[in-house]
Formats: structure tokens, sequence, C-alpha cells
């Protein structure tokens, strides 16, 4: 099979990025409203699942409509697809953007699968083309200061980490909680504390929807410890949806619900050095303008020829630590992983 050749990058300040997006969901209204919005963006087409649903998002925008993904490609020519798809329904869609030889964002997680996660990255590779996943927790304010913190060595040597994130959620055979949800868990304590080198898991099927609540012990190659416990067994109406906790020797970082609140704490002081969103500050305060942070960096590193700011090698290592986690849950005993 010939292999395509990759799109060339947009360098040229003047030129608007011509983008189409694949899915007319609800996370993918996030993605229509963006790339609407940029004055550096030609927002071009979507292409959706069914006719009414994608027309009238489609509508919304001003933007061609489509229900054939080759077709939209064929017609439209864009510079970068965005693909924003049920977390089940990634695969096929990804894999003909890639054949096709467009560049191209995807929503979390990659794949359930790890053979089609490296399909993906393999035949992406072959085309050398830029291949970008969303895990916008990272451009979070308080996410940014705490890695900030990590990085000035204000922590100190790291000992143990929290990570604690759920809510509602639907049926779970496949671990659905533990690969679409808890990606951003397993994406986001690397991110911060460094490789994961091994799991042990105990998960629960209590409310009988399947193993949909789960706490992972981890360690860490730094040699810190840590937990992530992740549920759709809760509400995301409960204060502290979200706490992340990072320990160190000198000091410790928490976060509360990804936006809402950052502090620091050296050991011994009683006083902490604390970041809350102020009156007007609407952008740090709002969990999906983390997108919009997130993109302005992809879209700089895209018109630059470079990679993108979080590769989809990500979720494919978020994917394998959950897969980590499984085995370990089944098997009765740690996984290692690094």
């Amino acid at each position: 099979m010939e292999i395509e050749t990759k799109r060339e990058a947009i360098v040229d300040s003047d030129t608007r990025v011509k983008i189409a997006l694949v899915g007319a969901g609800g996370w993918g209204r996030q993605h229509a409203r963006i790339f609407s919005q940029r004055r550096d963006v030609e927002f071009c087409a979507i292409a959706g699942r069914t006719l009414q649903k994608t027309r009238f998002r489609a509508e919304q925008y001003d933007v061609s409509c489509y229900t054939d993904v080759q077709e939209m490609l064929d017609r439209e020519q864009p510079d970068l697809v965005s693909l924003c798809l049920p977390s089940k329904g990634h695969f096929e869609a990804t894999l003909q953007v890639i054949r096709a030889g467009y560049p191209l964002l995807v929503e979390k997680p990659l794949v359930f699968s790890l053979e089609e996660a490296d399909t993906l990255l393999e035949e992406a590779s072959a085309r050398d083309l830029f291949f970008a996943i969303n895990f916008n927790h990272r451009y979070a304010r308080p996410i940014r200061m705490a890695r900030q913190a990590i990085n000035d060595g204000r922590l100190g040597t790291p000992v143990h980490v929290v990570w604690r994130f759920g809510g509602e959620g639907s049926d779970c055979p496949d671990h659905d909680n533990l690969i679409e949800t808890q990606c951003h868990g397993f994406d986001m304590l690397e991110y911060l504390c460094g490789p994961i080198v091994s799991v042990a898991a105990q998960i629960s099927e209590v409310t009988r929807k399947g193993p949909s609540t789960m706490v992972v012990a981890l360690r860490f190659s730094s040699g810190a410890v840590g937990a992530l416990i992740g549920t759709y067994d809760s509400s995301y109406a409960y204060p502290g949806t979200h706490w992340l906790e990072i320990n160190g020797t000198a000091a410790r970082v928490t976060v509360e619900d990804t936006v809402r609140r950052y502090s620091f704490q050296e050991a011994g002081n009683e006083t902490a050095e604390v970041w809350q969103a102020g009156y007007f500050n609407d952008t740090d305060r709002q969990f999906h303008l983390t997108f919009d942070t997130y993109f302005e960096d992809l879209l700089a590193a895209f018109r630059r020829g470079h990679p993108p700011p979080v590769h989809a090698r990500s979720g494919r290592r978020a994917l394998e630590l959950a897969h980590a986690t499984i085995r370990s849950h089944e098997e009765g005993r740690s996984i290692v992983t690094a």
C-alpha cells in the first residue's frame, strides 16, 4: 500500500490553518467553539454519524456538513483534522484520517486496545504526521503552578502522592472509568512526578455495573509512592470531586477540583501560599477553557512544524498503565510498568 506523505505545517503567520472536525457531540461543541472563534483558523467542516445532529451543529458554526469522513477529507483538504467521537468509536475514524495523510488531534482515550493504539502510532509515524491527544487537564492553572513548584525544587524530594477523581458514570463492562477517565490521572501523575514503575490494584463492582471503582497503589521511578482513586459511583456535584496532593521532603502541593484552588505549604510552616481565581478571572476558573489554553500551544507547535505539546504516545502510555492495573487486579499482584 502506498503511504501518503505528510502535509506541510503552516509557517506563514498570515495564513489561516484550515481545520475540519469529526464529531458533533457534547465535547465536540468545545472543539467547534474554539475553532470558530480564532482568527488564525479557518473552520471548514464537521463530519458526524447522524445527518440531523451533524447538520444542526454545522449550521451553528456556518460550516459544511458531512456524514462520510472520506468525502469530507477529499472535498475540504484540511490542514489539520480534530476527532471527538464516543470513547469506544475512536479507532476506525482515526486510522482513516491517518491513512489519508492528515495531521490530527484526537480526544482521550486514544483507544481501549493496546494493539489498536500501536497500529495508530505506527501508521502515523510511517507518515511523519503531527499526532496530538487532548490531555487538557495539564493546562489548568493550578496544575501548571504545581509543575513549576516541582521543577523549581521547592518540594524537595518527592515522597507520596494522592490522586482522587470521580463522579456519576454509566456501566463499565470494559473498565470504562479506568480507561476513559482515569487516563487523566495516569497522565497527570507521570507529567508531574515522573514514570510509574509498578501498580497494585483493588477494583470494586459493588454497584453491579462492572468494574466502576478502583484504588491503585503506585510506585514511581524516583522512589516515591502514591495512590490513584477513581470511581463512577460518586457524584460530580460533591465538593472535592477531584483532589491532587503531592508531598515532598520540603513542602506539599494540593490542587482542588483541577481549576478551583492551588496551595503550596512548606514543611513546618502553618502559613500556605494559595491561588484561586478572582472575581473577573473566568478564564482560569472554567474547566472547559483549559482546552483553549492547550489549543493555543498545539496550534503554535503545528505552525512551526514542531511535535505536538502532548503527543498521542501519552495516550498509549495511559492505556498501558490502565491495562497493567487490570492485570494487577486479576492476578492479585503488583505489575511492573517500566
